[in-house]
């Protein structure tokens, strides 16, 4: 329990970490990844690269500390990035580096205004902070146990490679050895480690499971990314470098975009790739449920699961449409307001400017934010900063 001495201390800094948090968090990378190369095994260059895993913490340092004195506050924040924390494989030892170099970014960027009184503060808070991730992440990791799951990684092995369409791949994963898989819920993933070739470390990703539980194989479809840059470098890898009797490390299912268990009408608004956890929680409804399916995609030829979503939303009677922004440009309030009605629940998923406008549309059409779900798959920072990095 911190002293209200030291509550007041970090609600002071507020101020600063609101103008100098980005500087700081990118200070602590650079620093912590200068002394500790290895931990460049866990974290996402790509997302480094673009400045969204530095935007990322800084928020959440930033949540922190405005709601120290009432943490229950931040929970939901804590819950996905525990989620993420556990597919990557974040122990308990990793959190004394990490609260030792950024306890030093925040004396390098602040310099003199940075006293002993406000680096005690934070450490002591720091320490807080860590304990109720590492409690609830060791949770997660004995939940993942249950049932025929693991720990941290496992060796399954690529039983089939099916092509989608042009852009989009899936693949089909079983474990070895014939054991069967634990159950998950429809909208989680897994999280797949690869030593891309010519790379010094590994590269972890997260994707979702694109078909609903099934004890005898997962299965994700991943989209050739087009840049030749980080974001691309695993999906391409897998695209091209991967085949059918290949081994990946993969971890057990996590993550908390899934479907609500109750009886209001659903809107399903996917964006390109977002279709898969869409598909995947559509395909695990059954009959009386309303729903709806709006597909968004370029064009024809970036349709994927086309035929999977019609056969389904005709067998729960609902509604599908498609969308092309190459015809009629992006989605607006007139597409989704037929579909909207007071307690529908939505389900948005896609890049994040498309999920902005999702949003913001279903705020128009007074529906409240208990209603509206998204999932940004990328660390855990505002759709707003996501999407002006994108």
């Amino acid at each position: 329990m911190l002293s209200q001495q030291t509550i007041d201390i970090i609600k002071s800094t507020v101020p600063v970490l609101e103008q100098h948090g980005v500087t700081i968090t990118k200070t602590f990378y650079s620093n912590m990844f200068q002394k500790h190369p290895e931990l460049l095994n866990y974290f996402n260059r790509a997302n480094q690269a673009r400045g969204r895993q530095q935007t990322a913490l800084a928020n959440t340092v930033l949540a922190a500390a405005k709601y120290i004195d009432n943490l229950q506050a931040i929970v939901p924040a804590v819950m996905q990035i525990a989620h993420k924390h556990r597919g990557l494989g974040i122990l308990p030892e990793h959190y004394p580096i990490v609260g030792e170099n950024l306890l030093g970014a925040i004396k390098e960027v602040l310099g003199d205004a940075a006293t002993d009184e406000i680096i005690n503060a934070w450490a002591e808070a720091f320490g807080v902070i860590a304990d109720v991730f590492i409690s609830i992440e060791e949770d997660l990791y004995k939940e993942a146990e249950k049932d025929g799951g693991w720990r941290l990684f496992k060796p399954l092995k690529v039983a089939r490679k099916v092509k989608e369409n042009d852009m989009v791949t899936s693949f089909y994963l079983v474990p070895e050895d014939g054991s069967t898989l634990p159950d998950f819920k429809a909208g989680q993933y897994i999280t797949l480690r690869v030593k891309v070739p010519g790379d010094e470390y590994t590269s972890n990703r997260h994707y979702t499971l694109s078909q609903p539980s099934n004890a005898n194989e997962f299965r994700i479809s991943v989209k050739r990314e087009d840049a030749v840059d980080p974001q691309g470098v695993v999906s391409n890898y897998l695209h091209e470098g991967v085949n059918e009797g290949d081994l990946l490390d993969v971890s057990a299912p996590a993550g908390l975009f899934t479907l609500e268990e109750n009886s209001n009408p659903v809107l399903f608004v996917s964006g390109g790739i977002g279709v898969t956890p869409l598909n995947s929680m559509l395909q695990a409804m059954e009959l009386g449920r309303p729903v709806t399916f709006i597909q968004c995609a370029r064009n024809e030829k970036a349709v994927a699961f086309k035929e999977q979503v019609s056969k389904k939303i005709d067998e729960l009677n609902g509604s599908y449409r498609v969308l092309f922004s190459d015809v009629t440009g992006y989605v607006t309030k007139e597409d989704l307001a037929p579909f909207v009605k007071e307690n529908t629940e939505v389900y948005v998923c896609g890049p994040a400017p498309f999920m902005q406008t999702v949003i913001s549309i279903a705020h128009d059409l007074d529906l409240p934010s208990e209603n509206i779900h998204f999932e940004f798959f990328g660390p855990a920072m505002s759709l707003e900063a996501a999407a002006s990095a994108n």
